[in-house]
């Protein structure tokens, strides 16, 4: 364990040193406000909450550019009856075709792409779209679900449990072929998966994650390891064998729900907000974050306006961390400090 905290920290010294020359890369932020991947009205207004909360503002003190592309515009068929017990797979599979491109052209124009939900099904699109830049990417899930059911294990057939299930190679042959989605095939390896911070997991979702071996840590290992410990592992799974592009899926329910009450699926006893934005800083420390979801700001299931308004404000401290911000501030970089015989002269000047 000694030798694997060593290499750990000798990893993250070289990754802090990429971190300071990917430091200006420019954000570009795409709203996707869509709710069909589940049954809760509101999920479709999170992009604009999240905006309304001074998303842009805060990045903008940030020493990168920002891009801010506007929203998707989704097109909805006439008819998308259940398929398989899965509900509006046509809508779901069409909006994730449009999304993927959209990632996939702000990636490959060099930007870190910021996906702003919107529903979690559409990590599909969003995490595939980063893939055909990046086909070695590796994927930190951060939620109280896993959502990784497939249809047939799948007890709601909200395709927001399923996302996960789309992704993995190793699932291929336990997915129908649903209509909406022949355009995607499988891209990920289970070994390019890490979850943080579930507590509520289907039986069909623990037999998947024990019988694949994905890395994964609860609450519970939370609680026992502590966050430094998790996220210390997280990186070294992820990045021990080669530098690689990372896509941060972070859910607003991984966090308790005294802190994000307006969202669709809460669970109790999630994240605290340290907790929470110690992953995001640690991320951001490795300087490899290539794209981003922040989903499931969900304004009609807060029980008041302030419940909304502080839901959408951590969502934008998460993305804020994730892309730089501090808490031991965030500053103009400043390479040297004037002695006091440079002060005097300059005063005499």
């Amino acid at each position: 364990m000694a030798l694997r905290r060593s290499l750990f920290c000798l990893l993250k010294t070289q990754l802090n040193h990429t971190c300071q020359q990917s430091r200006a890369q420019s954000v570009a932020i795409i709203g996707a406000p869509f709710s069909k991947g589940q049954k809760r009205r509101g999920v479709e207004h999170g992009p604009k909450f999240i905006r309304d909360a001074g998303l842009l503002e805060r990045l903008s003190t940030l020493d990168c550019p920002v891009h801010d592309l506007g929203d998707l515009k989704f097109h909805y068929p006439e008819k998308d009856e259940t398929c398989m017990q899965v509900h509006f797979p046509r809508t779901v599979g069409r909006a994730n075709k449009l999304l993927a491109s959209a990632v996939s052209s702000a990636v490959g124009a060099g930007h870190t792409c910021v996906m702003l939900g919107g529903d979690h099904s559409l990590a599909i699109g969003s995490v595939e779209g980063h893939s055909r830049q990046c086909p070695d990417l590796g994927l930190i899930w951060v939620d109280a679900h896993t959502d990784v059911n497939t249809p047939a294990t799948s007890p709601s057939g909200n395709l927001h449990g399923q996302s996960v299930a789309f992704m993995l190679k190793e699932l291929q042959d336990k997915m129908p072929d649903l209509p909406g989605f022949s355009w995607m095939k499988p891209f990920l390896s289970s070994r390019d998966l890490v979850y943080i911070g579930l507590r509520d997991v289907d039986p069909g979702e623990h037999y998947i994650l024990k019988t694949l071996g994905i890395q994964y840590f609860s609450m519970r290992d939370i609680d026992r390891l502590g966050i430094q410990r998790v996220m210390e592992e997280t990186l070294d799974h992820l990045l021990a064998r080669s530098q690689r592009p990372l896509h941060l899926s972070f859910d607003i329910d991984a966090f308790d729900p005294s802190l994000a009450p307006a969202t669709g699926t809460p669970v109790n006893g999630g994240l605290t907000y340290r907790e929470g934005i110690y992953i995001t800083e640690e991320i951001h420390n490795t300087g490899l974050l290539s794209a981003m979801d922040l989903v499931e700001v969900n304004p009609l299931q807060g029980s008041s306006r302030a419940a909304m308004e502080a839901t959408a404000a951590l969502a934008v401290d998460v993305i804020a961390s994730s892309l730089g911000q501090s808490r031991e501030g965030s500053h103009v970089r400043v390479d040297d400090i004037p002695s006091s015989k440079e002060d005097t002269e300059q005063l005499r000047l």
